[in-house]
């Protein structure tokens, strides 16, 4: 199993929040530049850049695990490539398929799976 033809870069880290504004105060406040927001259902979703590190922050409840990252995303190429690739070495998306969200101007692709620490990895392609 091998993704590197079709990974570019680190595309996001998610982190969960009960306190929207509190975070986004928090990061513009180190620096952090608040470059997207909307809503995904009753969420709001925020996207901070500091350089090149993007977070995610979106409102729900943190895992309780010291830290609360949820993902860490890879930014790929070619969505659909990425997940035969994934799936025939026995990885299944959490997801079981890959989905779309209306994010950025023409959405995005993608779809998670678990790390061997329980953590998730998210293959995202922007739109």
């Amino acid at each position: 199993m091998n993704i590197a033809q079709y990974a570019t870069c680190l595309q996001h880290i998610g982190i969960p929040t009960t306190d929207m504004d509190g975070s986004i105060r928090f990061y513009t406040g180190l620096g952090f530049e608040k470059i997207y927001e909307t809503r995904n259902g009753a969420s709001r979703v925020a996207f901070l850049e500091l350089r090149q590190l993007v977070i995610e922050i979106w409102e729900g409840a943190p895992t309780g695990v010291s830290g609360s990252i949820d993902h860490i995303a890879i930014d790929v190429t070619d969505i659909e490539a990425v997940f035969q690739v994934i799936t025939a070495a026995g990885l299944p998306a959490i997801e079981g398929k890959i989905c779309e969200l209306p994010f950025w101007e023409r959405g995005v692709r993608y779809f998670t799976i678990s790390g061997p620490n329980a953590e998730k990895l998210e293959f995202i392609q922007k739109l």
